[in-house]
């Protein structure tokens, strides 16, 4: 396995509870590669302003020597489109 950058699809996002109105969530991405899943929050998002991800958006990662499973440095690949956010 690779320990540089790896490439991945977020496969599912669950709120915590946390943060304003309880919208802090937990994400799950699937490896390009070997096909393991990989958890992180939304402070391993690597971004300016709000960080959030949607499920089935690409991403680069890498994976945590802090702990089994877990992903960091998260950057998304699919830019959103802005006029989906202020039509």
């Amino acid at each position: 396995m690779s320990a540089g950058p790896r490439h991945g699809t977020i496969v599912d996002r669950r709120a915590s509870g946390g943060g304003l109105n309880g919208s802090v969530g937990s994400y799950t991405v699937q490896d390009d590669e070997d096909q393991r899943y990989y958890s992180f929050d939304y402070r391993q998002i690597v971004t300016e302003g709000f960080r959030t991800i949607r499920t089935g958006e690409r991403v680069r990662f890498h994976i945590s020597a802090e702990g089994y499973g877990r992903a960091e440095f998260v950057i998304r690949l699919d830019q959103p489109d802005p006029s989906e956010y202020y039509a």
